[in-house]
C-alpha cells in the first residue's frame, strides 16, 4: 500500500441509509410524552441524512451518466490542479557546480521554486512524465519507496550522492493504468525503476521536503505526439483527485548544437511552440501534433524524447488555456516552460 492519501473519502451513501435507517426506527418507538422534543430533534435529524444521501448518489449517478471519472476510495475530489511542462536543464543543474553559467543556473532554480506558487493548494501527488525514460508502452514506476536513478555521466562525485526520499505511491500507480486502459491504452508497471534525474533535478528545488509523492510515467516507444496527447486526455481526471501532472523536458534540446550560434533559432522555435500551447484546445493539439514542421524544429529537436512530455501535460489541459510560465538561458539558447489551468 502507498502512503496515505491527504483527505478522505465522504460516508458512503449505503453507510448513510443505514444511520437514517437507525434514526427512523428510533423516531418512531413508543417513548414518554415528555420525549415529544426528542423524537421531533430525531426525525429533522433523519430527513437531513437522508437528504445528504440522495445528493450523494444523484451526484455520483450524474458524473457515471456523463461519462466523469469517479475517484475510487481513498482519492478525493479537490480543486483541479494544473499541469505544467517543465524544462529541468541538464545534468544536476542547481545541485552540482559543473561551469554553466551562474545566471543560467539561478533562473532555473528560480523558476523550480516558483512552481509550488501554480497549485490552488499543496498537491496530494505527483504524476511525473520524465524525458528520460521510453518503454514500449506507457508504465507506471510502482515501487513505495523509489530509489536514485543516476542517468548521466561525467560530473563531479557530488552528482552521485544527491538524495531526494519523495515517497512512491503504489495505489496513484494503479489508478494510472486503470484510467490508461479505460482509454484503451496498454501500460505497464515497474517496481524497481528510480528517479531519473529529469525528475529529482527540478523538483527537489520545488519540493526541498520530499513530502508529496510521486510516480514516475514513461513515454511510448516511438514517440508519437497524438499517442501521448491521449495519453494526456486519459489522465485528465486525475487533475480533480489532487494530483499535479508534470511534464520534464526542455523546449531546446541538442547536444551538438548549444551555444549562442543556437539563440535565434531557439528563440524562432519557442515563439512557435508559444503561439500553438496559447491557442484553444482543438488548434492547440492539431499544431502540436505537427510540431516537427516549425521553424527550426529539427536543430532544436534532432530527437522529440525532451518535447513529447509537453505532450502529455497539454492533453490533459483539456480546455484550460496554456501560459508561457518562463523564459531563461542555457548555454546561449533559450529555454520556455508552460502551464495550463
Amino acid at each position: 500500500m502507498g502512503p496515505q492519501q491527504q483527505g478522505a473519502d465522504p460516508t458512503p451513501v449505503s453507510a448513510l441509509s443505514k444511520e437514517a435507517n437507525a434514526m427512523t426506527r428510533d423516531a418512531s418507538e413508543p417513548s414518554d410524552p415528555g420525549g415529544a422534543d426528542e423524537r421531533g430533534r430525531v426525525a429533522r435529524r433523519t430527513a437531513l441524512v437522508l437528504g445528504a444521501a440522495t445528493v450523494a448518489s444523484l451526484a455520483t449517478g450524474a458524473m457515471m451518466a456523463c461519462g466523469a471519472s469517479v475517484p475510487p476510495r481513498g482519492r478525493v475530489m479537490s480543486k483541479r490542479m494544473p499541469t505544467a511542462f517543465v524544462p529541468h536543464a541538464g545534468g544536476p543543474l542547481g545541485h552540482v557546480e559543473f561551469g554553466v553559467p551562474a545566471a543560467d543556473v539561478d533562473g532555473f532554480v528560480s523558476y523550480w521554486r516558483s512552481l509550488r506558487a501554480l497549485t490552488p493548494a499543496p498537491p496530494s501527488a505527483l504524476v511525473v512524465i520524465s524525458a528520460h525514460w521510453e518503454a514500449a508502452v506507457p508504465t507506471v514506476m510502482t515501487s513505495p519507496n523509489p530509489p536514485m536513478l543516476y542517468d548521466y555521466g561525467g560530473f563531479p562525485p557530488e552528482s552521485y550522492r544527491i538524495t531526494w526520499p519523495a515517497p512512491g505511491d503504489p495505489a496513484l500507480a494503479a489508478r494510472v493504468r486503470a484510467l490508461l486502459g479505460a482509454a484503451g491504452i496498454d501500460s505497464g508497471e515497474d517496481p524497481h525503476r528510480g528517479y531519473d534525474h529529469g525528475t529529482f533535478v527540478p523538483l527537489k528545488v520545488t519540493y526541498p521536503g520530499a513530502e508529496v509523492p510521486v510516480v514516475q510515467l514513461s513515454l511510448a516507444a516511438g514517440l508519437d505526439p497524438a499517442t501521448h496527447l491521449q495519453i494526456g486526455r486519459a489522465l485528465a481526471p486525475l487533475r480533480d483527485e489532487g494530483v499535479f501532472i508534470v511534464g520534464s523536458g526542455d523546449s531546446f534540446h541538442n547536444l551538438r548544437a548549444f551555444g549562442p550560434a543556437s539563440y535565434d533559432r531557439s528563440t524562432a522555435f519557442n515563439a512557435w511552440l508559444t503561439e500553438a500551447v496559447t491557442q484553444p484546445q482543438q488548434q492547440r493539439e492539431a499544431r502540436l501534433v505537427q510540431w516537427s514542421s516549425a521553424p527550426f524544429a529539427q536543430q532544436c529537436h534532432p530527437r522529440a524524447e525532451h518535447l513529447i512530455p509537453l505532450m502529455v501535460v497539454a492533453g490533459a489541459a483539456g480546455e484550460d488555456a496554456g501560459v508561457r510560465t518562463w523564459g531563461g538561458g542555457l548555454f546561449g539558447t533559450e529555454q520556455v516552460g508552460f502551464h495550463f489551468g
